[in-house]
C-alpha cells in the first residue's frame, strides 16, 4: 500500500464520527456550545440559494512519513451578483502541518462572472513534503526507488472569456518551483537520476479552448465539458527546460431518472521535448485512477478514462447518497507507446452527504481500490 493510500482513515473515522455527533447533539435540548451550533449550521442549512456560502472544518489524519497530520479545510461558494442564472462559483482552501515538520497549503478556484462571460480556474500550491519516487515509465516496479524531500511551490491559472455561447477561450499559465531537493535513495535500490533532480523553476504560457454548459460544478447533474489547451515552457521566459505539454479534457454528465446522474471523462497529457520529472504526466490522485498513489507511473504521455455512477440522494434520505465508479489508464512515451496490456485499472464506490442542500453541493467518501492497494478520499465536490 502507498503512503498516500494509507492517509485518511483516521480522517475517514473522525468525519463520521463528526456527522453523528451533529445529529445526536440535535436532539439535546440543553443550551448548545458554539461549535455544536456552528456545526449544526452547516448540517441544518437553511441559508436561502441566492446566498453566497462559507464553510471552515478541522481535519486529521496520520500515515508513516508523516506522523499525524493537522489542518484546516474550507470552501467558499456563491453566484455572481446573487443570481442563480449564473453558474456556481467555488474557492476551497486546505492548509495542513504535521507532526514530522511537514506543511504545505492549497488554494483552488473556479469563478464564473455575470452572465458567465469570464472563467477564471486556477491554483496555488506550496508544500514541504516527501514525494516517493518509483521510476519513470508504465512498468515501474512497485517498490519505491526513493524518497524525494523537496520543496514545491506552484501557480497556474486560466483566464477563459465566453467566445459564443457555451464556448470559452483564453491565455494560461504554469509557473512551478521545486527547491532544496533531495533524493534518499531505499536501500538496494539502483536508480537513475531523473532530469531534473536537482530542482529547477519552469514557466509555460499557452492557450487554451474549451465548451462548458455545466451549472454547478462541484456536482454536475447534466452538461458537458472539453477543453483543449497547450502551455510552453522557453528558457526565453524563464523556464530551465523548453518542451511543450498538450492537454485534453472531456467529461459528459446524463441524468437517470431524477436523482441519479452516470459521468463519464476521458483525460490526457502529452509531453514533449525535455521535461523534467515533476513536470511528467502522472497517474493517481483524488481525481482519476482513484487507489493509485499520484506519482506511483509518470512518463510524457497518459491517457485515462473513468466512469461513475452517482445517486444523489438516495431515495429513503434527502441527505445522503453514494457513487460507484472505475476507471482504467496508462502512461507511455515516444520509444514504449501505449499499448492495451499496459492498462491499468482502478474502482470503488463511496458515500455521499449533502452540505449545502440548496446549491447541491455534497461532501464525499470515496474508497477505491487497485491490484496494488487502496485509497481513502474525504472531499467537498465530485471527483470530477
Amino acid at each position: 500500500m502507498y503512503p498516500q493510500t494509507k492517509l485518511l482513515k483516521m480522517r475517514f473515522i473522525l468525519s463520521f464520527l463528526m456527522v453523528c455527533f451533529v445529529y445526536s447533539a440535535s436532539f439535546s435540548q440543553k443550551k448548545q456550545s458554539l461549535p455544536v451550533r456552528y456545526i449544526r449550521k452547516i448540517f441544518f442549512d437553511t441559508t436561502a440559494k441566492s446566498k453566497p456560502q462559507f464553510i471552515v472544518y478541522p481535519i486529521a489524519a496520520y500515515s508513516p512519513e508523516t506522523n499525524f497530520e493537522f489542518g484546516l479545510s474550507s470552501l467558499y461558494v456563491r453566484y455572481a451578483k446573487g443570481d442563480t442564472n449564473n453558474r456556481l462559483s467555488e474557492i476551497n482552501a486546505f492548509a495542513f502541518y504535521t507532526l514530522a515538520k511537514q506543511y504545505g497549503g492549497v488554494l483552488e478556484h473556479a469563478i464564473y462572472s455575470d452572465k458567465n462571460k469570464w472563467f477564471f480556474l486556477g491554483k496555488l500550491k506550496f508544500q514541504s513534503f516527501p514525494l516517493s519516487y518509483y521510476g519513470i515509465g508504465p512498468s515501474a516496479t512497485p517498490q519505491k526507488k526513493a524518497t524525494v524531500e523537496a520543496i514545491s511551490f506552484q501557480v497556474k491559472e486560466r483566464v477563459l472569456h465566453k467566445i459564443h455561447n457555451n464556448i470559452y477561450g483564453g491565455i494560461e499559465f504554469d509557473l512551478q518551483h521545486l527547491g532544496n531537493v533531495n533524493f534518499a535513495v531505499e536501500e538496494g535500490q539502483q536508480v537513475e537520476l531523473p532530469l531534473g533532480h536537482e530542482g529547477s523553476t519552469n514557466l509555460g504560457i499557452g492557450f487554451g479552448l474549451l465548451y462548458d454548459n455545466r451549472h454547478n460544478v462541484l456536482n454536475v447533474r447534466e452538461g458537458f465539458f472539453a477543453e483543449a489547451a497547450v502551455l510552453h515552457y522557453n528558457d526565453a521566459i524563464g523556464s530551465a527546460y523548453k518542451f511543450t505539454s498538450l492537454f485534453t479534457d472531456i467529461r459528459y454528465f446524463h441524468p437517470i431518472r431524477t436523482r441519479n446522474t452516470l459521468a463519464l471523462h476521458t483525460y490526457g497529457q502529452f509531453t514533449f521535448g525535455n521535461a523534467p520529472f515533476n513536470h511528467l504526466a502522472q497517474i493517481g490522485g483524488e481525481s482519476m485512477m482513484r487507489g493509485y498513489y499520484l506519482g506511483r507511473f509518470r512518463d510524457q504521455h497518459y491517457l485515462a478514462t473513468q466512469v461513475e455512477y452517482r445517486m444523489l440522494p438516495f431515495s429513503f434520505a434527502k441527505r445522503f447518497g453514494a457513487a460507484v465508479f472505475a476507471g482504467t489508464g496508462s502512461v507511455f512515451n515516444d520509444a514504449d507507446p501505449f499499448h492495451p496490456n499496459k492498462l491499468l485499472l482502478a474502482g470503488g464506490a463511496g458515500l455521499r452527504f449533502q452540505l449545502f442542500p440548496k446549491k447541491d453541493v455534497w461532501l464525499r467518501f470515496d474508497l477505491a481500490f487497485t491490484n496494488e492497494g487502496n485509497g481513502v478520499y474525504i472531499f467537498i465536490g465530485e471527483a470530477f
